[in-house]
């Protein structure tokens, strides 16, 4: 299916097209209803930013909150995060701790947690979430990690990713093509980021390997040590290729290992019955610690970004405090 959104339409795509007609409808109609109903409603008394993507499928936004979040920080801000928490028990908001269990909170909430030490709270329900979080915490600023249809939500900045290889596919809304909304949302969003190389007023975000760390001993070394070397790599995300491709590209001999996204783990899935290391992003090691071996070892990534982004983000964030202040 998914092969058929950006590679090559199918006959089923075509198929499918009624029901992307009725989706398309459907959620038109819905922003227009949510921005009926919030017009007055009372809203958050600091700027809420939300950071999600048009596409179904991973574009890099775990990478871009986190580089927000320690990016405000690092400037005297007091940014809190929500999400809401997928691939946990996110009934009720429930508050999430660098030690919290990725089978409740959600794999990325954990791993953001660690990575920024700022409050985060998770709920299916985003508007009662920021509501406890700016309860419990002295926020000044909200990011909500996705959320970019979560219209209960008011928000003051939306950014939107986009994944650069990839882009828009077919430019079809679901079923028939990857597009949770019709292309022309992205005229009415505040910033648009892209995974890769960036065209037009898109703002380019690089995703930088960092060294791998071992799960077990916490130890670290060169993504150079594995050169030339054969090595299970393992991914359960959005778009694995990315992945997969860069250790490709420092000469590591894969051998591919494709979970679904937010995938819960188990002892046995990574028993490949050989003593060859196994790599694996950190938001899957967050849900394999519990059973790690002395052979597993997980890349972290960080996004890096423009001076010309930092600068019309804080621009977008000033404009936004004065507005919440009236």
């Amino acid at each position: 299916m998914i092969d058929s959104w950006y590679v090559k339409t199918r006959w089923w795509n075509y198929a499918l097209l009624p029901l992307t007609l009725l989706f398309s409808v459907i959620v038109v109609w819905r922003r227009a209803f949510y921005r009926w109903i919030n017009y007055g409603a009372s809203r958050p008394k600091v700027p809420v930013v939300i950071i999600g993507n048009l596409t179904v499928g991973g574009t890099g936004k775990t990478a871009l909150v986190i580089f927000l979040a320690n990016f405000l920080r690092k400037r005297g801000f007091r940014p809190g995060i929500v999400s809401r928490g997928y691939g946990g028990d996110n009934r009720f908001c429930s508050e999430v701790l660098d030690h919290s269990d990725p089978a409740i909170v959600g794999d990325e909430p954990v791993l953001i947690a660690r990575r920024t030490g700022c409050p985060m709270v998770v709920s299916r329900n985003r508007v009662a979430a920021v509501e406890r979080l700016l309860f419990q915490h002295a926020c000044d600023v909200v990011l909500s990690d996705d959320g970019l249809q979560h219209y209960a939500l008011q928000r003051d900045i939306e950014i939107a990713l986009i994944d650069g290889e990839r882009r828009f596919g077919n430019l079809w809304c679901l079923p028939a093509g990857p597009l949770r909304e019709p292309i022309q949302r992205l005229k009415d969003v505040d910033m648009k980021v892209t995974k890769g190389h960036a065209i037009d007023d898109e703002y380019a975000m690089e995703i930088i390997n960092e060294k791998p760390i071992n799960l077990l001993t916490k130890e670290s070394k060169l993504l150079s040590d594995f050169r030339g070397k054969k090595v299970h790599v393992v991914a359960g995300i959005g778009n694995p290729s990315g992945f997969f491709n860069s250790l490709k590209n420092e000469g590591i001999e894969i051998i591919p290992h494709i979970f679904d996204n937010h995938y819960p783990y188990v002892e046995a899935d990574l028993d490949f019955k050989d003593d060859l290391p196994v790599i694996m992003t950190e938001k899957d090691a967050v849900k394999c610690e519990v059973f790690a071996k002395p052979s597993y070892w997980y890349l972290p990534v960080s996004a890096k970004m423009s001076e010309a982004f930092c600068n019309q983000f804080l621009n977008k964030l000033s404009e936004a405090k004065q507005k919440v202040k009236r």
